[in-house]
């Protein structure tokens, strides 16, 4: 016997050029495991969020949505209300369905906190934060909470951020936290990687790659060789991807 449409629930992501996401086969075999027939998860790879109103018109069976790039800052003017910590992140990439409306969550915290907590030493005091985006965000809560100062390093500094070309041994010496939070190394463009002095980089020092595919990225690979500890992103996708599992289903 056919289902209809209200036997149906569905699930997606919304970002832009994300065929490579993971999310996608991470749900679906979830809800094979779980035998959670009619449910169902697709990317909704969308080049402007202009299209995002009548995306959500179109798919009435949608229950929740996750965001990535570019979209985690600029989806919020759509949504009418946020979690509290998305509200202060200023970032979102988990939306929940209610009979209220949207509502906005960041589950990047979560994901983020949990999968460097157990690579941080005592000498982990300082981080660069390379790149600027949506996750950049939750990446920089996460530091405050742990009590970790941070600089930005964007390639069109504003404020208090510094540029590429600024960084030197001192600064290196001194920040052994890098996060990777720019999508520079993403398969297929494997050989592309944030432009930093990398013959600086040592055994002191921590590399955290917000990319997960490939497993190790050349901004890793690279530190790798200097000796630095390194850390990819799939753990961290796998536990945010959880969280919004449990936002979805509260």
């Amino acid at each position: 016997m056919a289902k209809t449409e209200k036997d149906k629930v569905s699930f997606g992501l919304i970002g832009k050029n994300i065929s490579y996401s993971f999310s996608k086969t991470y749900f679906n075999n979830k809800f094979t495991s779980l035998n959670l027939q009619g449910y169902s998860y697709e990317n909704f790879d969308i080049p402007d969020l202009e299209e995002f109103p009548s995306l959500i018109e179109r798919n009435k069976t949608l229950r929740g949505l996750n965001v990535t790039i570019p979209y985690k800052e600029d989806i919020i003017p759509y949504l009418d209300s946020l979690d509290k910590k998305a509200k202060r992140i200023g970032a979102v990439n988990t939306i929940k369905f209610t009979k209220e409306g949207l509502r906005g969550y960041n589950t990047d915290v979560y994901g983020f906190k949990k999968s460097i907590e157990p690579f941080l030493k005592e000498s982990h005091k300082k981080a660069l934060i390379l790149g600027t985006g949506g996750a950049s965000k939750a990446v920089a809560f996460v530091l405050n909470e742990l009590g970790i100062s941070f600089k930005y390093v964007s390639r069109n500094p504003i404020g208090d951020q510094i540029g590429y070309s600024e960084l030197n041994k001192k600064i290196i010496s001194t920040h052994t936290v890098l996060i990777n939070c720019t999508p520079l190394g993403t398969f297929p463009n494997t050989e592309a990687k944030p432009g930093i002095p990398y013959e600086f980089l040592t055994s002191n020092h921590l590399l955290f790659d917000l990319i997960y595919n490939p497993e190790k990225t050349a901004f890793l690979l690279s530190g790798e060789h200097k000796g630095a500890i390194i850390c990819n992103g799939a753990e961290m996708l796998e536990l945010q991807a959880e969280k919004a599992w449990q936002i979805w289903n509260s």
